[in-house]
């Protein structure tokens, strides 16, 4: 925890330059793996957008053949910084296996995505390799999961820290929260939370049910996908001071594609 507060100090006063997204869209970038990738805003004031790729390297489309994205935010109740647990979300590679339905009165009965970091399972779970049989964690096997222009990236590597700080528990997930008691903040109608990935849901007062839900679109996402057997992968892709939008990242998405 000390270490990545004096790291955290560090990016405060010089920021490290966030490489070219384009490796990491590229077709051939974990290709057999479906990604959820999650593009955020140094500030996590402003809300980011979600887009899924299928393991075939292409990004899902929605109905009306446009790339499909919906805002998520990233941002915790307390803006604490990622390595400190109920922190904002951390950048990084997290392993994505599954889904769940949770207890929790706040997060609502949506189909959630299930999330595990470094050091909160075991290497095999993570790395999605049966051959790797030692359970103690080395941080090559991270490094090799990023592409090379983003291997001396070193918030790249925030989500390996924060598990090896002891974080757990991160999912992707919908809200019950009513928006109104945010509605002077550049995130509203999303609701922050103790640190997970949350999607917009809006609820009927009176009878109880779901009016919108982000959460259910992507989850309809996940599934055209092939599931949710893969890696979310949390970028700050600037400190631009407003929210992530589709036109920052599609023409990137188009330009990486195209390249052979």
């Amino acid at each position: 925890i000390l270490q990545q507060l004096a790291c955290f100090i560090a990016q405060q006063k010089k920021p490290a330059e966030t490489p070219s997204l384009l490796p990491l869209l590229q077709k051939s970038y974990l290709k057999g793996h479906t990604l959820v990738f999650s593009f955020q805003r140094r500030n996590r004031d402003y809300p980011g957008i979600v887009m899924v790729r299928d393991p075939y390297g292409n990004f899902i489309m929605d109905s009306l053949g446009r790339y499909f994205s919906v805002p998520q935010l990233a941002r915790s109740i307390n803006n604490l910084p990622g390595f400190l647990s109920n922190g904002n979300t951390p950048q990084g590679i997290f392993r994505m296996k599954g889904y769940d339905v949770s207890r929790a009165s706040f997060i609502g009965p949506t189909v959630n995505i299930q999330l595990t970091m470094p050091f909160e399972k075991s290497p095999k779970h993570f790395y999605a390799d049966s051959s790797i049989a030692d359970t103690t964690w080395n941080i090559s096997y991270y490094k090799n999961l990023l592409p090379k222009e983003w291997k001396a990236y070193y918030p790249a590597y925030q989500s390996y820290y924060a598990g090896k700080a002891g974080r757990t528990e991160i999912i992707i997930h919908g809200t019950t929260v009513n928006p109104a008691y945010y509605v002077s903040q550049p995130y509203y109608p999303l609701t922050p939370t103790l640190g997970c990935l949350t999607s917009k849901e809006i609820w009927n007062e009176q009878t109880g049910q779901r009016q919108e839900s982000d959460q259910q679109q992507l989850i309809q996402a996940m599934i055209k996908a092939g599931g949710a057997n893969g890696y979310a992968i949390v970028i700050n892709i600037d400190d631009e001071q407003r929210p992530v939008a589709l036109y920052d990242i599609v023409p990137l998405i188009e330009k990486a594609q195209s390249e052979r």
